[in-house]
């Protein structure tokens, strides 16, 4: 019997993720950010239409196979379609339009790892972007143009009973990267992009092409809800406060008032409950509703595990019953 599955994972930018020089480029229309990729993901020829929309930077397709007799893997490999989809870069100066080729680089394909119920296999793709980005430099002239690498790490399990399983091994910090399951539906995100630090290293021997590639924090995906209501935050007639915070920052403390909402843009926050970690949450999700719902109290301490960005909205954006809604979907007292 030959059971199949699939990772995949799409790298895109989000608004308020580029900062500085670079913010002033999308800014003033000479690039775009990217809308939110689909929470499904129907086969490989959607993501090809999506690549020639040009709503991404680049994916990684790893798709694989196993045969199985007797409960036992007998047979395995990679399917045809697995590799790189890379995207171009259109840039727009005074309404004329250019548009230029990511320039790929060659897939890192390892040998999978295979035992008698699972097989694991791993792959590497990425790229340069299309146009070349200032990088600060310690000798003259002190600025070189090259455009930095973007890449993903996908693992991809198969096991004989059907099961399989994905994993973001690794990736650049920059831009956000999100990964689908075998099923097509978003399962985890990257939770932190950190621009400064890709635009400085990530050249040569600090990627996976010189052998070393980046750890990643990730974090689950949201809620369909959550999705929801954050576009309703960033959409709204009163536009939400952006705060950045460094690593170890307290957002709220429990026991203290608070009238505000939040939209994790981009980070990791931990929640805890009586000095207890009850949690951790990623981009997308929004925080701080039952303090709204039940006295003006926080029920949790959020506190910052990695730098974080932070959407803040007034009670009045979204309806209350959208509010008890999102508090029945996370399930505990200590949401904030």
């Amino acid at each position: 019997m030959r059971i199949e599955s699939r990772a995949l994972s799409i790298s895109w930018i989000p608004m308020e993720s580029v900062q500085g020089v670079l913010r002033a480029g999308f800014d003033f229309g000479i690039s775009h950010y990217d809308a939110p990729p689909p929470d499904h993901l129907d086969s490989v020829e959607h993501v090809r239409r999506l690549r020639d929309d040009d709503a991404f930077r680049f994916a990684n397709v790893l798709s694989a196979w196993i045969d199985v007799e007797d409960g036992r893997i007998v047979g395995s490999g990679r399917s045809a379609e697995s590799g790189l989809m890379i995207g171009s870069t259109t840039v727009r100066v005074a309404q004329v339009g250019a548009t230029f080729q990511a320039i790929a680089l060659p897939e890192l394909q390892p040998e999978p790892l295979v035992g008698e119920t699972s097989a694991q296999f791993m792959q590497t793709v990425g790229g340069r972007t299309g146009v070349p980005l200032p990088r600060p430099v310690r000798h003259a002239p002190f600025v070189q143009w090259r455009a930095p690498m973007v890449w993903t790490t996908l693992a991809l399990t198969i096991h004989s009973d059907g099961r399989s399983d994905v994993e973001l091994a690794g990736a650049s910090t920059f831009p956000r990267h999100w990964v689908y399951d075998g099923d097509g539906d978003l399962a985890l995100k990257s939770g932190l992009t950190d621009q400064q630090s890709w635009v400085s290293h990530s050249f040569g021997d600090r990627t996976p092409w010189g052998e070393q590639d980046s750890s990643v924090v990730v974090a689950a995906a949201e809620s369909e809800l959550e999705r929801q209501l954050s576009a309703e935050v960033m959409q709204a007639d009163q536009k939400p406060e952006i705060r950045r915070l460094p690593q170890g920052s307290v957002v709220t403390r429990q026991g203290e008032p608070g009238s505000e909402l939040f939209l994790l843009l981009d980070g990791v926050l931990g929640v805890e409950v009586d000095g207890e970690v009850v949690g951790e949450v990623g981009p997308g999700a929004m925080l701080g509703e039952r303090a709204l719902l039940e006295g003006g109290r926080r029920a949790s301490t959020l506190v910052a595990k990695t730098p974080v960005r932070l959407a803040v909205a007034g009670a009045d954006v979204i309806d209350v019953r959208r509010l008890k809604d999102l508090a029945k979907h996370h399930g505990w007292k200590e949401d904030g």
